[in-house]
């Protein structure tokens, strides 16, 4: 990649990221991003989603622990682009979260924002901040570490 970072990931530069694909991708975009600090993932919740067909039949709702990993997604973008990573065969793991909250039921229909925040980055851990909301309201909230492991190199 050229030293201009992208702002924003589509799908296909997501795909090209992180390694995760249907039914575990949970991230349609990722929007303002701002390599080292922060960016905002995407994640349009639909009915067909195979999580609703258990979690629950007749009131979806989608898990938290879904949430935090469509955070963590989120996460991983950035700091795919950041260290740019692209075409990389990067691996992320989750290593520690801490603080989760849930605040607000996520449904089929909402759009949920992923904002991520950088609080440690370097070498191969790296910490962050996440919130995400539906339309303005926090849904979840937790700090996650997860280490990155650039398998391509």
């Amino acid at each position: 990649m050229s030293e201009d970072k992208p702002t924003s990931a589509d799908l296909d530069l997501i795909k090209r990221i992180i390694p995760h694909r249907y039914p575990f991708l949970l991230v349609d975009k990722v929007r303002d991003i701002v390599p080292h600090k922060s960016a905002v993932g995407i994640k349009n919740v639909t009915a067909n989603e195979p999580h609703f067909e258990g979690h629950f039949p007749k009131a979806p709702i989608m898990p938290g622990v879904m949430i935090v990993e469509a955070m963590a997604q989120s996460a991983a973008v950035l700091v795919g682009i950041t260290l740019d990573l692209v075409d990389k065969e990067l691996l992320v793991y989750f290593m520690a979260l801490d603080n989760v909250k849930f605040r607000r039921k996520v449904v089929p229909g909402d759009v949920l924002e992923m904002h991520v925040e950088v609080t440690r980055g370097r070498g191969k851990v790296w910490k962050f901040h996440g919130v995400a909301s539906v339309d303005g309201e926090v849904a979840a909230e937790a700090d996650l570490t997860a280490m990155f492991d650039m398998t391509g190199d």
